[in-house]
């Protein structure tokens, strides 16, 4: 599990919509650096309708991948319009403390179930280190070959 706290003074103004408890939010996970979550996640992590969370999105419908705008949610870049959206936690954390106020927010990324690959990476890796087990185990062979003929127990043809 990877936990990143962020905290973040009294907003200015005050808000009535930040909530007590901190930010939660949970992804898929691929590496520390690249883990991204799609909309349900940050819906569920802002406490937001969907239509919210697609409001605060910077998409335009002319420009696939629009430039960095510091009041909007920007999500991670596209190759295709119909890829979905997804963004990473620091960027969620980073909106909903500047822009939406939330006092506290600490973003945490846990583990996704295992898939079918995962598992049969697993699988994989546990054939291989048994491999190694019994190569480690296994008798070293004599590195010139009469030896290694005398050591043979069944005589030659």
């Amino acid at each position: 599990m990877l936990a990143h706290p962020a905290q973040v003074g009294s907003p200015a103004g005050g808000s009535t919509a930040s909530p007590a408890a901190p930010l939660a939010l949970q992804g898929e996970s691929r590496t520390e650096t690249e883990t991204l979550i799609g909309i349900d996640e940050v819906q569920r992590s802002l406490n937001r309708s969907r239509a919210s969370v697609y409001r605060y999105t910077n998409t335009d419908p002319r420009n696939l991948n629009p430039p960095f705008n510091p009041r909007k949610l920007n999500p991670e870049y596209r190759s295709d319009q119909k890829e979905p959206l997804v963004f990473h936690p620091h960027e969620v954390a980073r909106f909903a403390r500047d822009v939406l106020r939330i006092k506290e927010v600490t973003v945490e990324v846990l583990n996704s179930p295992s898939t079918a690959t995962q598992q049969l990476l697993a699988s994989i890796l546990e054939e291989l280190r048994a491999i190694r087990a019994r190569l480690d185990g296994a008798e070293v062979p004599p590195a010139d070959l009469q030896l290694h003929r005398h050591s043979q127990s069944r005589p030659a043809a």
